[in-house]
């Protein structure tokens, strides 16, 4: 019974972690858009993008398009996609907008005090932001609806995948923004997108702090002591049998410290000039026999 409450009472403080995380980087998105966005008339895509144009060219209020085009977009959701599809866009189809409102006066404070000469650095900022706030959004399997929904219906009925119709419709988006409010503002809102996008990868998978290297040498038994008394990494050996020569050997795999990648490879050769060896970026390491002595990990 006692194992059954910390199981559940763990399972309930990662739920509300989530939540919480969520949240935050929901008004950490609406925040950006009434930071940066909106004063300096820079589209990066999206119905919030769309929202910016239409209230342009027809002098509807933004945040009332918004309001309107997600829950609109969230009964389509609901009819074309399905009831569980829907539930993971609810909350923040609902409380994007919500935050667009509540952080408009925040924001108009803060640009009391954000407000630059050099355009770059508002891009720059935004940047980090945007990046930032989608990066948490999506980590935790969230969306706030809007355009999402538009590319799961377009990959479901047109079979063109998310990631592209995700780019197809950004790229509309931002060339619309570009006739409106001039293509310099077009060319930053390209160079957020772009950024953001590469922050959002790191957020979500995670920086590479250290690298996996598969070795095989005819020297195992020393690259094996190198490995685990000079580098203080532990390794896994995996059976092989050589494509070409069909002789049987041996494929070592170890995780290590990207300052200590230089060095290793140096050693390997030392060891065994015709050491064929294979490095990938690792993103994250559990377990092992040397954890201890692993500080990234």
């Amino acid at each position: 019974m006692k194992k059954e409450k910390m199981e559940i009472s763990k399972d309930t403080k990662e739920l509300i972690l989530t939540g919480i995380s969520f949240v935050f980087g929901t008004f950490c998105l609406a925040l950006c858009y009434n930071l940066f966005f909106v004063p300096n008339d820079i589209v990066v895509g999206g119905m919030s993008g769309l929202a910016m144009v239409v209230e342009e060219l027809t002098g509807l209020n933004s945040q009332i398009f918004i309001y309107v085009t997600s829950i609109g977009l969230l009964l389509i959701s609901y009819l074309f996609l399905g009831k569980e599809e829907t539930k993971r866009t609810v909350v923040g189809s609902l409380l994007y907008p919500i935050f667009v409102t509540f952080t408009e006066p925040i924001a108009k404070f803060l640009l009391i005090y954000l407000s630059f000469k050099e355009i770059l650095v508002t891009v720059v900022l935004a940047s980090l932001l945007y990046g930032f706030s989608n990066g948490i959004i999506y980590k935790f399997g969230y969306t706030t609806g809007g355009s999402d929904v538009i590319m799961k219906l377009l990959c479901k009925y047109f079979h063109i995948s998310e990631g592209k119709s995700s780019v197809i419709f950004n790229v509309i988006i931002i060339l619309l923004g570009s006739f409106v409010f001039g293509f310099d503002m077009g060319a930053y809102g390209v160079i957020i997108l772009v950024v953001s996008s590469m922050l959002v990868d790191k957020i979500i998978i995670g920086m590479s702090d250290s690298k996996k290297f598969m070795i095989y040498t005819r020297e195992s038994k020393k690259i094996k002591m190198l490995i685990s008394d000079e580098f203080q990494a532990g390794y896994t050996i995996f059976p092989t049998i050589g494509g070409y020569s069909h002789i049987k050997g041996a494929m070592i795999m170890c995780v290590i410290r990207n300052r200590d990648v230089n060095l290793f490879k140096k050693r390997i050769k030392d060891i065994d000039a015709t050491a064929f060896f294979v490095i990938s970026d690792c993103y994250e390491v559990q377990g092992g026999v040397k954890r201890s002595n692993l500080p990234f990990i």
